[in-house]
């Protein structure tokens, strides 16, 4: 069953392995995520990709399966040939790895709690009248964030007025000047 096995050479060994690192790097960038549920060794981390994610450890394999094909067929035998592929290997995941925390780093949020609207200056867009509802607008980092708000004594406040956001209540600010 098994007769074509020792007509395997190291060299086609070596070649296979890179080919299914390849086709398991190609499944997992055309299909996403899809492999790596739970699956990611990320140790709780939970803020990026983990080191044995599906797309390092495919780059690992393919490295390791194309460097030691490329050692034997400088005339290494398997040892130094496997520990060529293994280095290069841990090498190449390694700089995939570090490239992908950088990319998952410069990712940004738009999202804004509304507890950060607390203290901070805002700016009266929509007037506000007495005992009625208007709406403010804060910046907050580098994103301006509009809410609808009222005052906090009841008074009216004219478009233009700076104020001061107090607190929140749902989706409404309490503002005063």
């Amino acid at each position: 069953m098994l007769e074509w096995l020792p007509s395997l050479s190291q060299f086609g060994v070596f070649l296979a392995i890179a080919a299914v690192g390849f086709l398991v790097l190609l499944v997992s960038l055309v299909f996403g995520e899809i492999f790596d549920h739970d699956a990611d060794g990320d140790l709780g981390d939970h803020g990026g990709p983990g080191f044995f994610s599906t797309r390092v450890r495919s780059v690992f394999i393919t490295a390791f399966g194309g460097f030691g094909a490329v050692g034997t067929y400088y005339g290494f035998s398997i040892l130094p040939a496997s520990s060529l592929g293994f280095a290069s290997g841990v090498l190449f995941a390694a700089l995939i790895y570090a490239f992908a925390r950088f990319l998952y780093t410069q990712q940004a949020s738009s999202d804004v709690r509304l507890a950060d609207l607390v203290g901070r200056p805002a700016r009266v867009v929509v007037g506000i009248p007495a005992g009625g509802v208007g709406q403010v607008r804060c910046q907050i980092d580098e994103q301006l964030v509009d809410k609808i708000a009222r005052s906090s004594d009841g008074a009216a406040l004219p478009e233009n007025t700076a104020v001061v956001i107090e607190s929140v209540l749902g989706e409404t600010v309490i503002v005063r000047r």
